[in-house]
């Protein structure tokens, strides 16, 4: 029997709609500037380039309802509304036409961006992860798994704050599509059972503050709220925790 010498954490997990079973999460792999709207309004040119990634530690994921505590060392905490892919079957070098056997389901999900930090490392050539892969930056609603959501293609994607739409969209609008996705990131390591995938965002990316509500949706995957509360836990110095 494996001894630790701390208690290991809790395996992250996301609801599974009509389940009382969760959906343990391994990784999660983020598609950038796959909405060309925008890729436009991030100053970029959306031509369809091949798909570039980032990632976010699985213990990211926030359920949906919850509050999220406006995160530390940023002025420009945004939001980005995604369609996310759950990975149910493990595969490597997968082609496009055999991709989508590896969904287990979908869900609507909220990329949290300290915008501040991401776009200072991007001008500098640096990784994102200070702006992308911080605590409680990845809310996930309830997965749909696909026997019954089956592949949804296109749909109204949509955000609102304090109920003012920002985000209006539509899957279709998807530079890479779901499958897509999927065979490229399997080209480079093996998909596992437990993956996610956060496919993108469109246009209307913006702002929030402390006390925001807010909420998006995606035709026949439900909605997704969450409040945004006040700064978290201050810093504790090792020493003084022992």
């Amino acid at each position: 029997m494996t001894s630790y010498v701390f208690e290991p954490a809790a395996i992250p997990t996301v609801a599974v709609a009509g389940q009382t079973a969760r959906f343990p999460v391994r990784r999660i792999f983020c598609v950038g500037r796959n909405y060309a709207a925008h890729a436009r309004e991030m100053g970029k040119d959306p031509e369809r380039e091949p798909p570039f990634f980032f990632t976010k530690p699985a213990d990211t994921v926030v359920d949906d309802g919850a509050t999220v505590p406006y995160p530390p060392e940023t002025e420009s905490f945004h939001y980005e509304i995604e369609l996310v892919v759950a990975i149910g079957r493990d595969g490597f070098n997968i082609s496009r036409d055999d991709a989508l056997d590896l969904v287990f389901g979908y869900a609507v999900g909220i990329d949290l961006t300290r915008r501040d930090l991401q776009l200072e490392a991007r001008d500098k050539g640096r990784p994102w992860d200070w702006g992308k892969a911080f605590d409680h930056s990845a809310p996930i609603a309830p997965l749909h798994p696909v026997e019954r959501a089956g592949h949804p293609a296109q749909g109204r994607i949509w955000l609102t704050v304090n109920e003012v739409v920002k985000q209006d969209a539509d899957l279709a609008e998807l530079i890479w599509p779901v499958a897509d996705i999927i065979a490229t990131i399997s080209q480079s390591m093996q998909l596992k059972a437990g993956d996610l995938i956060m496919t993108g965002t469109p246009a209307g990316v913006g702002a929030i503050d402390i006390g925001d509500t807010v909420k998006g949706g995606i035709d026949g995957l439900g909605t997704i709220q969450i409040r945004i509360g006040e700064n978290g836990p201050k810093s504790l110095d090792a020493k003084a925790a022992r």
